[in-house]
């Protein structure tokens, strides 16, 4: 069976790539307002007085530790995704845009 010249095989494998870059493109933009809304809740805690700048660059110091191995993984995401693909590109967008 073809659908514009394409096989059936083929059709899935784009609309797979699609939906991929569609559910990253999401998770990318939720993961950028999580990042914003922690962002305002530790200057909000530094300005009422509830945590210091020196308390919080050691708690970044130690989170640094575990963002290592987070990046390590990551690194190894990235290698795994598709991003050359059209399908995954324009999924990857909307996925930002709409998400």
């Amino acid at each position: 069976m073809e659908i514009f010249g394409l096989t059936l095989t083929q059709v899935v494998s784009v609309l797979g790539l699609f939906v991929l870059g569609l559910l990253v493109g999401i998770l990318i933009r939720r993961l950028l307002s999580v990042a914003l809304i922690l962002l305002a809740i530790v200057i909000l805690a530094i300005a009422l007085g509830y945590l210091s700048p020196s308390t919080l660059v050691t708690i970044l110091h130690y989170a640094g530790y575990a963002m290592t191995t987070a990046y390590t993984k990551a690194q190894q995401f990235i290698g795994a995704i598709p991003y050359s693909s059209l399908a995954f590109v324009i999924g990857l967008v909307i996925g930002l845009v709409k998400g």
